[in-house]
Order: C-alpha cells, then sequence, then structure tokens
C-alpha cells in the first residue's frame, strides 16, 4: 500500500464507520432495540474491516520507485549538527583528547 493509499483506507474507515454508526442508531431508535442498534453496528465494522484491510489493487495505484542499493551508495549518509560539532562521536578505548 502506498502513501496515497494509505490516505484513502483512512478517509474510507472514517466515512465508513460514522455511516454505519449513524445507521445503526437510527435503525435502532425507530425499532427501540439496542440490539439490533449493535448488531447493525457490528455488521458494518466487519464489512468496513473487509474493504480497509486486504491490501486492494486501488490502494497501490501509485507506487514508489525506490533507489538501487548502488544508487544509495554513492550518496553518504547526512550527519547531524550536534554530531559534527562533538567531533563524530563518543571517544575511543584508548584514545586521547
Amino acid at each position: 500500500m502506498d502513501w496515497q493509499g494509505q490516505k484513502l483506507a483512512e478517509h474510507l474507515l472514517q466515512i465508513l464507520l460514522i455511516a454505519f454508526a449513524i445507521t445503526a442508531f437510527i435503525v435502532g431508535y425507530s425499532l427501540a432495540s439496542f440490539q439490533l442498534m449493535l448488531a447493525v453496528f457490528a455488521g458494518g465494522v466487519v464489512l468496513t474491516s473487509l474493504v480497509i484491510i486486504p491490501n486492494w489493487p486501488w490502494f497501490n495505484k501509485h507506487p514508489l520507485k525506490w533507489l538501487d542499493s548502488s544508487e544509495a551508495e554513492k550518496y553518504p549518509k547526512p550527519v547531524k549538527e550536534k554530531e559534527k560539532e562533538a567531533g563524530g562521536g563518543a571517544k575511543k578505548k584508548g584514545e586521547k583528547r
């Protein structure tokens, strides 16, 4: 799943759960049945899980292009400012400063 797919999955999750919660409340209130309300909401959670959890193809529409390991070796890892000021790290055994 790519970054855009994760965003889509999160939006679908929120929309579907809110829609099923509202539907469950309306059904439960109109029929005066708490048990039916819970059943409708539980069914909505299961259906939402079936839509969100699998890695469906529509979640992979924008794949990331990774660097080859040979390309990554050409560019050194950046050094943080604190490490530069400290001289590159901790003192080694037997080394005097």
